[in-house]
C-alpha cells in the first residue's frame, strides 16, 4: 500500500510540473513579442496574401552580389552569393509611429512572404551561421522588407566557339512559384541599379563588362507568372591563355623550323627535332582541353591555332622527308650539271618540234588537197581552223611543260632554302588572318 501510494503521488507531482511548465511557455510568448507586435499578428494569416481581394500585390527586389564564386565550362554554370532583398506592403501590418521595427529572422514564420525562387538554378542553400541569414522589418504603413543571403548555382548557356577570347552572357531569373501574375507583380526597386556589387568584384578569369535588368513575364501551361531576369556580361581574360598554350605553340613551330639550318646527312638530329616537336605538340593539345567539355560539338579558336601549328611542325617533319627522298637520287654532288639541264632542254625542245612537224605535215597535206579540189573560200577557212586547231594543243603543251618544270627539283640540297623562307612567311600570313578574325569579327 505504502509503494502505490508513493507512486500516486509521484504520478500527480510530475502532472502539476508539466501544467506549471505549460502555462510558463504561454506567458513567456506573450512576453516575448511587444504589444506592437501582439496587436499586429493578432488576427493575422499568413496563408493568405496581402491585398487578397483587391487585385495583386506588388512586390519590389533588388540584389547585391557578394561574390560569383565559380564558372565553369564544363558544367557550364556559375556559382555566386547574393543578398535578395524583396518589398511589399501588407495593409494588416500597419501600426501607429514613425519608425521601423527590426525583428528576428525566426518571426517571419509568422508572416507572409513571396515564393520567390530561381529558375535556372541547380543548388542553392541558405546561409545559416551562426543563426539564419533572414532580416525582416516592418515600417508604419504595412511595408515589410525582407532580406536573405543565397549561395545559388546558376546554369548558363555558354558559346565557346570563339574560346578563350569569347565574351558570355549569363542570367538570374527569379519568378514567383505559386502566384500568377493575376496575384503577384514583381519589379526592379531601381531599375539598372537595383543590382550592385559588380563594379568592385574582381574575378580571376573573367572581367565582368556589362550588366542589365529586364521585366518579362514566364509562360507555362498553368498560367502567365511575373519574372525579373538580371543579365551581365562576362569577358574571358586572355593573357592567362596566351602564357599558357600560344606562346609554347609558337615556340615549337619555330623549334621545328631549326632543322631546316641543319644539314641533310644528319639524319638523326633532323629526325629527333621533327618527332619531338610533334609530340610535344600533341601533349600540349591535349592539355589544353582539360578544362573543357569532353563531349562538345564547337570547334573552339583555340583548338584551330593548335591545329594550325600542329600542321607546321608536321609540315617541317614531311619537309625532310622529301628533301631526303630527293637527295638519295643524288647522293654525289650538291650542285647539279649544266649538261643535265641542257639534255632535259633540248628533250622538251624536240617534243615540241615533233609536234609543230606533224601541224605542219597536216597543213601541207591540207593545201594539196585544196589546190587539187580547187575549193572555194569556206575550205579556206576551213583550212585556218585546222591550222589553229593544230596550234592550239602545241601551246598548250608548252605551259603543261613550264608547270611540270616547276615541280621538277634541281638541286634537292635548295629545298631546304625555300623552306627557310616559306614556313616562316606563311605562319606569320596565317596568324594575322587568325587574329583578325577572332578579335574583331
Amino acid at each position: 500500500m505504502c509503494i502505490l501510494k508513493c507512486c500516486s503521488l509521484r504520478v500527480l507531482f510530475l502532472l502539476v510540473l508539466c501544467r506549471s511548465v505549460q502555462i510558463s511557455e504561454a506567458e513567456g510568448k506573450g512576453q516575448i513579442l511587444p504589444p506592437t507586435i501582439q496587436k499586429i499578428i493578432k488576427g493575422y494569416n499568413k496563408y493568405l496574401r496581402p491585398f487578397f481581394d483587391n487585385g495583386p500585390v506588388s512586390v519590389g527586389m533588388s540584389l547585391d552580389i557578394a561574390s560569383i564564386d565559380t564558372i565553369s565550362e564544363i558544367n557550364m554554370d556559375y556559382t555566386a552569393t547574393i543578398f535578395l532583398r524583396q518589398r511589399w506592403t501588407d495593409e494588416r501590418l500597419c501600426f501607429d509611429g514613425n519608425k521601423s521595427l527590426s525583428l528576428d529572422g525566426r518571426l517571419v514564420e509568422m508572416l507572409w512572404v513571396p515564393d520567390t525562387f530561381i529558375v535556372d538554378s541547380k543548388k542553392s542553400f541558405l546561409h545559416d551561421i551562426t543563426v539564419e541569414n533572414r532580416l525582416i522589418r516592418i515600417y508604419p504603413n504595412g511595408t515589410v522588407l525582407y532580406a536573405i543571403r543565397i549561395t545559388t548555382t546558376v546554369a548558363c548557356s555558354m558559346d565557346l566557339t570563339k574560346y578563350p577570347m569569347d565574351k558570355q552572357t549569363c542570367t538570374l531569373q527569379l519568378e514567383s512559384w505559386g502566384y500568377n501574375i493575376n496575384d503577384v507583380m514583381f519589379y526592379w526597386t531601381r531599375g539598372n541599379d537595383s543590382v550592385r556589387g559588380l563594379d568592385t568584384l574582381r574575378l580571376a578569369q573573367y572581367t565582368v563588362e556589362d550588366h542589365f535588368t529586364s521585366v518579362s513575364e514566364a509562360v507555362y501551361e498553368t498560367g502567365r507568372y511575373p519574372k525579373l531576369v538580371f543579365h551581365f556580361e562576362l569577358k574571358r581574360n586572355i593573357l592567362y591563355f596566351i602564357l599558357e598554350t600560344y606562346v609554347p605553340s609558337i615556340l615549337l613551330v619555330v623549334l621545328s623550323w631549326v632543322s631546316f639550318w641543319i644539314s641533310q646527312s644528319s639524319v638523326p638530329a633532323r629526325i629527333c627535332i621533327g618527332v619531338t616537336t610533334v609530340l610535344t605538340m600533341t601533349t600540349l593539345m591535349m592539355g589544353a582541353r582539360t578544362s573543357l567539355p569532353n563531349a562538345n560539338c564547337f570547334i573552339k579558336a583555340i583548338d584551330v591555332y593548335l591545329g594550325i601549328c600542329f600542321s607546321f611542325i608536321f609540315g617541317a617533319l614531311l619537309e625532310y622527308a622529301v628533301a631526303h627522298f630527293c637527295t638519295l637520287h643524288r647522293p654525289s654532288s650538291k650542285e647539279l650539271p649544266k649538261d643535265e639541264d641542257e639534255e632535259a632542254e633540248e628533250e622538251r625542245n624536240g617534243v615540241l618540234a615533233a609536234v609543230a612537224n606533224s601541224c605542219s605535215a597536216s597543213d601541207n597535206v591540207n593545201k594539196i588537197d585544196s589546190n587539187k579540189s580547187s575549193k572555194t573560200s569556206i575550205d579556206g577557212k576551213k583550212e585556218r581552223s585546222k591550222h589553229s586547231g593544230c596550234s592550239s594543243p602545241m601551246s598548250v603543251m608548252k605551259r603543261l611543260f613550264c608547270i611540270f618544270d616547276c615541280f621538277h627539283v634541281k638541286n634537292p640540297y635548295h629545298i631546304d632554302n625555300y623552306a627557310r623562307f616559306s614556313f616562316p612567311l606563311s605562319f606569320i600570313i596565317i596568324n594575322v588572318f587568325y587574329w583578325v578574325y577572332y578579335l574583331y569579327f
